[in-house]
């Protein structure tokens, strides 16, 4: 175990909420620290000096002699280890690390660990949510709500993180109780040159693991190196021993365990195709983690999914709104588009647009030919979308959101689904995916 030590010159690079919770930690522990950012005023800037007023901060650059000088440097996910300055610090054989693994360095009680293109934010609240109907004293946090070094406590029985490839970057050692990567789409080629080096940083999350749960349907789910890893299956495709899967008995779908039947999929208060998958994920590290079956069915029949992922709005008209804002890349978005589009009795119409981030925006153009009745598109990559749907369905460009619903509603018929799943990040109008979900709530109040 690499612990934090006294006599260490450290440096936190990012003062987002990342770089504030190290700052916390490394002060409680009564350890000196530098703050740098290559932003002139970070957005936490105030905490910075108003907690940590004797601590030396640098922005606007990261200062390469301060960082040359430093005994460990403490990376935020938003700082890339390819930055110049960083790579320099690295071949000088300075120590670089991530706040994950000064959390693992300290938590007492087990880790379930869960990443993937989509889906994991779900997951890990609903098993956060399952964990508390077993009466287990849970934290939930890391790439979702809490920084992970804020959950440290010694009464935690079981500790939840969600992360991030840009959090894995810079783990070296997780050695979780559980572990599991959902799936893979091409995500944040903005940061990464290829999708094999966005799989291979996801990939970091099974370094050490003791279990690991696998997605069968999708094949890049599984550890491309192969260790003494217990290993439990999810998927749709099919029932088999040590499987979380779906099966139909008696006119009804149910989620299985092996060939036992659970719960009937009519009882979930998730929906969507896409949901079962990430319910079954959920039970499938639930149940690694010794969480009683009942107490996961119970979590199940309450838990309605979360706010901007697939959220229902309302009905106007006899048209249902969909908000997806948290749709960011276009593996999220064709699914969503497959789950609602297969569950209307009509056709779907899709709102979308904003910052692709460099991805190949392909991967929703079959889903909207079998699906999708038009498309509207927004924002800065627009047109990227337009070429990547071509001419199988019918396009519209707008200015804004606010447009955009009002042309959906104009467009839309009984029975159809309005689905906003962006497939871009909303930075290029929106400071982030809940205000742009807020923003489309409210347009469609408007209606």
């Amino acid at each position: 175990m690499s612990t934090i030590a006294t006599d260490k010159q450290y440096v936190i690079v990012g003062m987002g909420q990342t770089g504030l919770s190290c700052a916390r930690f490394l002060s409680r522990l009564g350890r000196r620290f530098t703050v740098m950012d290559t932003r002139e005023v970070p957005p936490l800037l105030a905490e910075f000096k108003q907690h940590f007023h004797t601590a030396e901060m640098v922005l606007g650059r990261l200062d390469e002699g301060i960082l040359m000088q430093a005994d460990e440097v403490i990376l935020s996910p938003g700082v890339p280890l390819d930055h110049p300055v960083i790579k320099s610090v690295l071949d000088l054989g300075i120590k670089v690390r991530g706040d994950i693994d000064i959390f693992v360095d300290y938590a007492k009680a087990p880790v379930i660990a869960i990443t993937g293109s989509n889906g994991k934010s779900t997951v890990t609240t609903l098993l956060g949510k399952m964990a508390q109907q077993n009466g287990t004293k849970v934290a939930v946090g890391g790439n979702l709500g809490t920084p992970a070094l804020e959950l440290l406590d010694q009464d935690v029985e079981l500790y939840i993180l969600e992360l991030s490839s840009f959090q894995l970057e810079t783990t070296e050692s997780l050695n979780a109780d559980c572990v599991t990567l959902l799936n893979i789409s091409e995500d944040h080629m903005d940061r990464y040159p290829s999708k094999l080096a966005y799989l291979q940083a996801k990939q970091r999350i099974f370094r050490g693991a003791k279990t690991v749960v696998i997605n069968d349907d999708d094949a890049l789910s599984q550890p491309l190196i192969s260790s003494n890893m217990s290993v439990t299956h999810f998927g749709l495709g099919g029932q088999d021993l040590k499987k979380f899967s779906i099966t139909e008995h008696g006119n009804q779908h149910y989620l299985t365990y092996g060939f036992e039947l659970l719960i009937p999929i009519n009882e979930l208060a998730l929906k969507g195709r896409h949901n079962l998958s990430n319910a079954l994920a959920a039970l499938a590290l639930g149940s690694s983690a010794g969480l009683r079956t009942d107490a996961m069915l119970a979590a199940l029949r309450t838990f309605p999914g979360l706010t901007h992922r697939c959220q229902w709005v309302g009905s106007k008209h006899g048209v249902d709104y969909i908000n997806d804002s948290k749709g960011t890349n276009t593996g999220a978005t064709a699914v969503a588009i497959e789950s609602f589009g297969d569950m209307a009795s009509g056709k779907l119409v899709l709102i979308a647009g904003g910052d692709s981030k460099g991805a190949d925006m392909t991967p929703i153009a079959e889903p909207m030919k079998i699906y999708g009745k038009s498309a509207i598109l927004f924002g800065r990559d627009a047109k990227i979308i337009a070429d990547a749907l071509g001419q199988m369905t019918k396009l519209s460009f707008v200015s804004d959101l606010a447009e955009a619903v009002t042309l959906a509603a104009e467009q839309a018929g009984a029975g159809d689904v309005v689905l906003f799943s962006p497939a871009c990040a909303s930075y290029d109008m929106f400071a982030n995916f809940e205000e742009r979900g807020e923003a489309f709530v409210k347009e469609v109040a408007n209606i």
